[in-house]
């Protein structure tokens, strides 16, 4: 038998020591406080652009970054701003809306943290975000209670900021209206001499919240004017609204708003597939005002939302955070005006 020698695995290198601010200061030749105001972005010192262009260019070459704990440590508070996920299925509107206030906190030096929470909510979330230690939280949608503010504000954030149709006790609220939506919607298809009216109400989990109170707007919208509401389950998928297309000629509706543009656009697709006209047999509306409305045929009406700008949220946040002591505020954020185009 012949026996074949063992190759030695090659010995791994040995790991380079990490950078420090005080290599970058040597090769940037200038001090380590002036590394530490640099790339700390610190304002109550005046660095030159050529120096400040220097440090920027020997921390990259170092692969140096700073330690976010230990400036933590001597700020006496974190950077971070936590935003936990929505436990509800967010569409393209939101999604814009929370890129354009990350862009506008990290223009203000704040680190962005997206928190992902699933099987938590309420004030067992807010302990575990409270870990974390950021210095401000936004809650999107409902859930969060006193409890859970205090909690945070505990644990060292500034500012807690909840975006739904309630104020909590504690936090700075901005309140969203979205009975509103459902009463343009509502009032719109009213003025068009509409009088069956179904409200889609979607299936998925999480979104009762916000389905409820644009049901009540249209409700309200059509209150007095003789016309019926008839409500719309609907899961999110082409079987669900098959089904219910099916079902259109025995609902005898001649109009329906379809809580958002998505939803509005699933089920007119549905609709036309099983014969509906729109808007000869049944007018459509949806909201959102999304771009992909205005490529259908026909093109969709809809509820166009205003939103905060991030950069207004972004700067409430900073004001929060720079004035712990101040006293939470509410605000209405919420917007809302039909665009009416050829579905209804």
């Amino acid at each position: 038998m012949v026996q074949i020698p063992k190759t030695p695995a090659p010995a791994s290198p040995a790991p380079r020591p990490l950078p420090t601010s005080a290599d970058v200061a040597r090769l940037a030749g200038v001090s380590r406080a002036t590394v530490s105001y640099v790339l700390n972005k610190a304002t109550a010192v005046r660095i030159s652009e050529p120096t400040r262009r220097r440090v920027h260019a020997a921390a990259k070459e170092l692969g140096y970054v700073p330690h976010a704990a230990a400036r933590s440590l001597r700020a006496g508070h974190s950077r971070v701003v936590l935003m936990p996920a929505p436990g509800f299925p967010a569409g393209p509107l939101y999604h814009r809306f929370l890129g354009d206030l990350q862009l506008a906190l990290g223009r203000l030096d704040y680190t962005v943290v997206q928190y992902g929470s699933m099987g938590v909510d309420g004030d067992e979330a807010a302990r575990a975000w409270a870990e974390l230690r950021p210095v401000a939280v936004l809650v999107p949608g409902p859930g969060l209670g006193p409890q859970g503010v205090t909690v945070l504000k505990r644990s060292g954030a500034r500012a807690v900021v909840t975006l739904g149709p309630r104020p909590v006790e504690g936090a700075h609220a901005l309140l969203m209206d979205f009975e509103a939506v459902g009463h343009r919607a509502g009032s719109h298809l009213a003025e068009r001499g509409r009088r069956r009216v179904g409200v889609v109400v979607p299936e998925e989990e999480g979104l009762a919240a916000f389905s409820a109170p644009r049901l009540a707007g249209v409700r309200r919208a059509l209150h007095g004017t003789g016309a019926a509401v008839t409500e719309l389950p609907l899961a999110y998928d082409e079987e669900s609204a098959a089904r219910l297309a099916a079902r259109w000629p025995g609902l005898g509706l001649d109009a329906v708003f379809a809580y958002n543009d998505e939803y509005a656009m699933l089920l007119m697709r549905a609709l036309q597939d099983a014969g509906v006209r729109i808007p000869a047999d049944t007018a459509v509306i949806g909201a959102d005002d999304l771009m992909l409305g205005r490529l259908l045929r026909p093109r969709l009406s809809t509820v166009h939302i205003d939103l905060p700008s991030g950069r207004e949220l972004a700067e409430l946040v900073d004001r929060a955070v720079r004035s712990p002591g101040t006293a939470p505020g509410t605000h209405e954020v919420l917007g809302a005006r039909v665009v009416p185009r050829d579905s209804s």
